[in-house]
C-alpha cells in the first residue's frame, strides 16, 4: 500500500509538471483552483495523469471536489485502498 506522503510527494510532481508552478509554492492545502494559470484543463490533465499513475479511476464527483494537494492524497489514497479491497 502507499504512504500518504509518498502520495502527496508523487501528486506534487505531478502537479508541478502539469501546472508549472514551482514546488515551493504548492503547499498540500493551498487552493488549486485560485493559483495563476491553472485552469480545469490543467486540473483535468492533472488527474489523468494520477490516475495512469497509480492505476486507478477516480469518481467524477470526487474530481470535481478537489481544490487542494490534500484533497487530492485524500481521494487517490481511498481508490487505492479500495481497489485493495
Amino acid at each position: 500500500m502507499t504512504a500518504p506522503a509518498d502520495i502527496l510527494r508523487t501528486v506534487t510532481e505531478i502537479a508541478v509538471a502539469e501546472t508549472g508552478i514551482a514546488e515551493a509554492d504548492l503547499r498540500p492545502d493551498a487552493d488549486l483552483r485560485g493559483m495563476a494559470g491553472v485552469d480545469s484543463v490543467r486540473v483535468l490533465r492533472m488527474v489523468a495523469k494520477i490516475e495512469k499513475t497509480f492505476d486507478i479511476e477516480l469518481d467524477d464527483e470526487d474530481v470535481f471536489g478537489l481544490s487542494s494537494l490534500d484533497d487530492v492524497v485524500l481521494v487517490v489514497d481511498r481508490a487505492l485502498r479500495e481497489a485493495a479491497a
